[in-house]
């Protein structure tokens, strides 16, 4: 009739320009909040969806943990699906014959082996799923959150393998919420959010715009660090340790051991103004050593009044891991609850025993708010301060646990 028809739905791209090409042997993470089309993406990619635009081209073998166990038949027992699924993802009866007994054995479900799937926990369910898929060697593999069941020890396997995978010569996608494991295990970290790539690249620095897209209100604001805070007067605070750190003017970035690539955003309602670092006495050492008392000195301003302010520490390696992280809320620092107030300011001291391995650390310090279901970002300065550690003891690991080993008694 030449009317226009009618939509009887609603328009939604779970994707839209996203563009990145993967190497071989590479490992790539993805991350984003739920429903920024993560595992959209993946399914694209592996062939179980067709884009509506655009094109995959890929090379070689792919191989997907995207919902492991879901192909099993839950009458069938363990053993049964293991056939069955290898069957399914190209491998032949005497193959999998020759692979069964390590697949069992990364299993490692015991007598549950020859019981229905039915009656398996979801942790049971994805020892074996992923089991049969890691012997299938692919040039591709696709992981979208399927580690996340399994305990800490199948967990630590499952990255060995994926390792053994990458030194082979194996291209992998990793999709999980575990920002550590981003940093451990990625080589490049791309950021999606409603669908739209944010950023690409080293995945510290993806991971940390991810923290504000997760745990901040609004987008970030960038607080330039060379603003001259106030016109007032310049007022210090004469510490304990013996410096005079600013109350007005944001002198963090001229003192020793600070990190010009710091990652610093916030709405500036609350600023961290000044910095002094200390071991033994020294002002700003070059090095630190391990074992020692390290004492960190701030200057806080409130330029609005803020509800709940919390003030947040946190110590990471070079490669972006968390050693330790504490909060004014999680250490019930009643003094610091008590601030808030527009033209509140306060000198800040922390100590902690450094007992860490020998390497580079940054440090990382932050103010937010509580005043609402959300956590506020007033003021995160992100690796903002660098320490280069020097071991004196020996132990490996990344900290010093204090072990003492004793002999209680000899039996001859």
């Amino acid at each position: 009739m030449g009317k226009p028809g009618k939509q009887y739905f609603n328009e939604f791209w779970a994707l839209k320009d996203v563009s990145l090409e993967i190497g071989k042997g590479e490992t790539v993470g993805v991350v984003g909040r739920n429903g920024s089309g993560k595992s959209t993406l993946l399914q694209i990619i592996c062939g179980t969806l067709n884009p509506t635009k655009g094109s995959v081209f890929s090379k070689g073998r792919i191989g997907a943990l995207l919902e492991l166990g879901s192909g099993f038949n839950p009458e069938f027992t363990g053993r049964e699906n293991v056939y069955m699924n290898a069957a399914i993802l190209g491998l032949s009866k005497s193959e999998i014959d020759a692979r069964f007994k390590e697949i069992i054995e990364f299993a490692d479900i015991g007598d549950f082996l020859d019981q229905p799937v039915r009656v398996y926990s979801s942790g049971m369910m994805v020892r074996l799923a992923f089991a049969v898929q890691a012997q299938i060697e692919p040039d591709i593999l696709i992981v979208d959150e399927a580690l996340a069941v399994g305990d800490a020890k199948f967990q630590a396997r499952c990255f060995e393998r994926l390792k053994q995978l990458k030194n082979n010569g194996t291209s992998i996608l990793l999709v999980t919420h575990s920002s550590d494991q981003i940093v451990t295990h990625c080589d490049r970290a791309l950021l999606l959010e409603k669908g739209y790539p944010i950023e690409m690249g080293e995945p510290r620095t993806v991971v940390n715009h991810y923290l504000d897209l997760l745990f901040g209100k609004s987008a970030k604001q960038h607080i330039n660090n060379s603003d001259a805070i106030s016109d007032d007067k310049e007022v210090t605070a004469q510490s304990a340790l013996g410096l005079d750190l600013s109350l007005v003017t944001d002198k963090f970035s001229s003192r020793p051991g600070y990190n010009e690539y710091e990652y610093r955003w916030g709405d500036g309602q609350a600023k961290i103004l000044d910095f002094c670092l200390l071991q033994n006495g020294v002002q700003y050492p070059a090095t630190l050593l391990s074992g020692r008392t390290v004492e960190l000195a701030f200057t806080v301003k409130f330029y609005e009044t803020i509800v709940r302010p919390i003030l947040g520490i946190t110590i990471k390696t070079k490669e972006g891991v968390v050693i330790y992280g504490a909060n004014t809320e999680m250490l019930n620092v009643e003094s610091f609850q008590n601030l808030g107030q527009r033209g509140d300011s306060a000198l800040v001291r922390v100590a902690f025993d450094g007992r860490l391995a020998a390497g580079d650390y940054f440090i990382s310090v932050g103010i937010a708010s509580g005043d609402t279901d959300d956590v506020v970002p007033r003021d995160r300065r992100y690796d903002a301060i660098h320490v280069h550690v020097v071991q004196e003891e020996k132990f490996y690991g990344l900290a010093d646990l204090g072990m003492a080993i004793r002999i209680e008694d000899t039996i001859q």
